[in-house]
């Protein structure tokens, strides 16, 4: 994602909405990992993993464990599953739609609606996804890190990229992205370092980038904006550049 997107998208996000919709998104993730593994962060990695992104957004720790908790059957709650949809934006650019949904009914025709109404289209599945690789991602704070020698250090840990980014709330992060298969292992070397990483898991990176001019740009931004702005969704990638 491009820094000029991204800048742009995060001056027009309220914060109160911006916090809402992270901690939204977080509460899904960490009740499908509780689904799926139990409540226990000990014994559940992926559920650990929930929690850590949780907290590297700024998620009140309440609020964390009720979620936990609703999840685990504790507190009254729902059943979320993941599911990807695939299509174009305006211009021809390629998306992927992270969603939770505990109704894909609903969410598969709000998807359709959006693209529609921003003059995109949803596909198939598998329709662009072979334009993109998933990838391990960690983020964490540039503070304190020598870029160039940490990046020589992970290469035999399975780094394939380190990049600039931004976090949700518009603050300077590192990107370390590694193949799927390489996450423990990326993880465990980040640990042996010190590195606190803020957020980790798996993210579509597209493989080559498509650039539009300011306007189309805007137009990408509406779509993108409207997809995030619905409760299902978890995630929007696509190749803008």
């Amino acid at each position: 994602m491009g820094r000029t997107f991204e800048n742009r998208r995060l001056t027009i996000l309220k914060r109160s909405d911006r916090d809402a919709k992270v901690f939204s998104r977080c509460g899904r993730q960490i009740a499908m990992a509780v689904k799926a593994g139990g409540p226990d962060p000990e014994s559940n990695p992926t559920l650990r993993r929930a929690v850590q992104n949780a907290r590297g957004s700024n998620m009140p720790k309440d609020k964390i464990q009720y979620a936990i908790d609703k999840a685990a059957g504790t507190a009254e709650g729902d059943s979320f599953e993941q599911i990807f949809y695939e299509g174009y934006g305006p211009h021809g650019i390629a998306m992927i739609v992270e969603t939770a949904t505990d109704n894909p009914t609903r969410t598969v025709a709000n998807i359709r609606f959006a693209f529609k109404k921003e003059s995109g289209n949803l596909g198939t599945s598998g329709s662009v996804a072979f334009m993109f690789d998933q990838l391990a991602v960690f983020r964490f704070s540039p503070e304190g890190v020598d870029h160039e020698e940490l990046e020589l250090e992970l290469i035999d840990h399975g780094l394939e990229e380190m990049a600039d980014g931004l976090g949700d709330d518009g603050s300077k992060q590192l990107l370390v992205r590694c193949p799927r298969g390489s996450f423990g292992t990326m993880h465990s070397a980040l640990d042996e370092r010190g590195i606190k990483v803020l957020t980790s898991g798996m993210e579509w990176v597209p493989r080559t980038h498509t650039q539009l001019e300011d306007g189309q740009v805007d137009d990408v931004l509406k779509l993108v904006e409207r997809l995030e702005a619905d409760d299902d969704v978890q995630h929007v990638f696509h190749n803008l550049g």
